[in-house]
């Protein structure tokens, strides 16, 4: 093998021009004399690698273990000891050998290749890598018998290399999102850092402008504090004149009296008519005198005790007003304790009148718990009801036991219902029965679901909401059913009423029963529905963005802005039946379109249903209000005049139009506006109160304004 050395060297040299025709350019001449001069050189290397063959015993040469100059750590295998053994004598004698000349053409590719190559690009450890990985592939072309361990490390090397050239290529995306990243903080750093120092240097600013300010309230209170010293003083000073002038007054006071009665006795003595008065008129005179004397001096003496200390007139200005102050004061908490004293009575009468009540609502609870019924098991109807316990428990939710008894009676009503195949007509009675039951004989059970019948009654409405409405509503119903089904009508008609008259619990079909029965006037459920749709457009409006979703504030507004006569109770109402609870804040937002949509049964959301609730139950007070204000029993007569009185003092609002509608529809009679003379002509229209009541009951009654009118500013 060791023979075969320069063999290989030459066609390492050939395959090296082969391989790099870009780079040396020969022509055919060139290349042939090197091929000769390579051959000879490659016989004459033979002949002197001849004796060496045999040395080393078929062995590759083990240059460069013995070249000089050259030390290279063996990582040599335990089994290669008796190669070791059998070459050391020959390694010894051969340290002058020199580099193979393979060796030697490799190394000058390498040099020369790595010359050639511009690193200054940013691929140039990829160009680095090429020319040793040419050499490499010499390596593996020469030595054959090696081929397959070299060319599997070289291929695991590469797949390594290609593996992490993958990865450097997906980090690359991430170093430059780094950057980006990282830049942005920076950004951000500096810009809070800015804002940071800038409310520094505010606060600085303040800090200095506080303390200026306290600086100047310190000083002011220091003038203050001296001023008040200086009017203590000149107070002290004031206060002794005052002593020393009160004394000095005394003392001339009484050297005046002195000097007036040695005044006087030196007027008596120096007299000379004096002694030729009768003495018994100078004794009363003294006696007289004595006796102003006394009385002077006890007006003296009294007048010391009343003014002797007296106060200043600002003084007593000054506390004549504190005990006014203070008497109002008085005055006001008497009035407060007087209210918080009767309320305390009103509020112990009504805690004695709720205990008494509690007592007697027990003592009822006992007298039922011991006299009543059990309770019913509601839950044993699970298993009776179609759709098992999942369809009980949706029907039964949030519903007292009369309600529940409705329930199960629609359903087994509905069971029974499905079971006829047709229906006996009720004949041809007009006074008592609508035109569309108008039948004899016997009418086919068309047997629709319950969704049909609903989306039936919608379609109805949807009609009836675009004509003109001269007809009365079950006429219309009729010819509705004609233009839908033709000569089937009549099997829909007493089909349709036999499912509204059944499910008393659907919204829907109670009031399109109620309204084809004449119970109710189809004016309440348009004037109904144009509330909603008016509602809904307002939200509408308020939402700018269009996004479908208002806070709870703004859905509170409006609510006021559309009803403005509701009471903050029946807001507070609407606003608990919308998803607004004690919790809950102003900015919480809430998805109004959803408060008006309806499932596929036509029932609506409890917002809306809640104010069909709050409708009816504001109807039931106006009523009840205008009963009251009549002051007559259900039974009493009363007179148009008299009602229509009434109506304009519970509600001013009212124009003549609707007031008129109302009349029309208490007596049944076309009412017309009339001046005051004429109103003895209609005193003679009368109706019991019981009768008005229950007309006004079936139209759409409401109040228009407030019961007292607001004076005009």
């Amino acid at each position: 093998m060791a023979s075969s050395t320069p063999q290989r060297s030459s066609l390492a040299t050939s395959s090296r021009i082969h391989l790099q025709p870009s780079r040396v350019t020969l022509d055919e001449n060139l290349l042939t004399e090197t091929y000769n001069a390579e051959k000879r050189k490659l016989s004459q290397k033979r002949k002197t690698l001849t004796s060496c063959q045999s040395s080393i015993c078929g062995y590759l040469s083990p240059w460069p273990t013995y070249a000089t100059g050259q030390t290279i750590l063996h990582n040599r295998k335990p089994c290669a000891d008796d190669y070791w053994k059998k070459i050391g004598g020959w390694k010894r004698s051969t340290l002058g050998t020199t580099k193979p000349r393979f060796l030697e053409q490799l190394e000058n590719y390498l040099r020369k290749e790595l010359l050639l190559l511009d690193l200054s690009t940013d691929s140039s450890q990829e160009l680095r890598l090429q020319p040793y990985r040419e050499i490499f592939e010499f390596f593996i072309e020469d030595f054959k018998t090696y081929k397959p361990l070299l060319s599997s490390i070289k291929n695991a090397y590469e797949m390594m290399l290609a593996h992490q050239r993958e990865k450097i290529r997906a980090l690359e995306p991430l170093k430059a999102k780094l950057v980006t990243v990282n830049e942005d903080c920076n950004e951000r750093i500096l810009a809070m850092r800015a804002e940071e120092r800038s409310e520094i240097s505010m606060l600085k600013k303040e800090k200095m402008s506080l303390l200026k300010l306290i600086d100047k309230k310190n000083e002011e209170k220091i003038s203050l504090q001296s001023e008040v010293t200086k009017l203590r003083k000149s107070l002290a000073e004031e206060y002794l004149r005052y002593l020393t002038e009160r004394d000095a007054r005394k003392i001339l006071i009484a050297d005046l009296n002195e000097l007036r009665y040695q005044r006087e006795d030196m007027s008596l003595a120096q007299s000379p008519g004096v002694w030729g008065e009768d003495p018994v008129k100078l004794a009363l005179a003294l006696k007289m005198t004595r006796q102003d004397l006394a009385r002077t001096q006890m007006e003296l003496n009294t007048m010391k005790a009343n003014f002797g200390d007296v106060v200043p007139r600002r003084d007593f200005e000054m506390q004549e007003k504190t005990n006014k102050d203070l008497q109002e004061q008085l005055e006001s908490l008497r009035d407060d304790y007087e209210e918080v004293r009767k309320e305390h009575e009103i509020l112990l009468q009504l805690h004695m009148t709720t205990l008494k009540e509690r007592d007697q609502f027990y003592t009822e609870l006992q007298e039922i718990q011991g006299t009543s019924t059990p309770r019913p098991d509601w839950i044993k109807c699970e298993d009776v009801v179609a759709g098992g316990p999942e369809r009980w428990h949706m029907l039964a939710e949030g519903k007292n036991s009369d309600q529940l008894v409705d329930v199960l009676l629609e359903e087994i009503g509905e069971g029974l219902l499905r079971e006829k195949d047709f229906f006996q007509g009720l004949g041809y009675r007009e006074s008592i029965l609508p035109s569309f039951l108008r039948f004899d004989g016997v009418v086919q059970n068309k047997k629709p679901t319950k969704k049909d019948v609903i989306n039936l009654l919608k379609d109805a409405w949807k009609e009836r909401l675009t004509e003109e409405q001269k007809d009365k509503f079950s006429d219309f119903f009729f010819k509705f059913l004609e233009s839908r089904f033709g000569s089937e009508a009549m099997d829909w008609a007493y089909t349709i009423f036999e499912n509204i008259k059944l499910f008393r619990s659907n919204e829907l079909m109670r009031q399109f029963y109620e309204i084809l029965m004449e119970k109710k006037s189809e004016s309440v459920y348009i004037k109904q529905k144009e509330t909603v749709t008016q509602l809904l457009k307002e939200l509408t409006n308020v939402d700018n963005q269009n996004e479908g979703v208002l806070t709870m504030e703004q859905l509170s507004t409006v609510l006021k802005t559309t009803f403005p006569l509701k009471k903050e109770d029946k807001i507070q109402e609407l606003m608990e039946a919308g998803g607004w609870h004690i919790n809950s804040s102003n900015a919480d937002l809430l998805n109004y379109r959803s408060l008006f949509v309806e499932d596929d049964e036509g029932q609506t959301m409890p917002f809306v249903h809640k104010l069909w609730d709050q409708y009816m139950s504001e109807k039931d007070e106006y009523l009840q209000e205008l009963k009251q204000e009549l002051g007559l029993e259900l039974r009493e007569e009363v007179t148009l005049p008299k009602l229509r009185e009434t109506l304009m003092i519970i509600d001013p609002s009212l124009d003549k139009q609707t007031l008129n509608s109302y009349l029309n529809q208490a007596f049944q009679v076309p009412v017309i506006e009339v001046p005051e003379e004429g109103e003895e002509n209609q005193e003679n229209v009368v109706a019991q109160v019981r009768t008005v009541l229950e007309r006004l009951q079936i139209i759409d009654i409401r109040r228009k304004g407030p019961r007292e009118q607001e004076p005009a500013s």
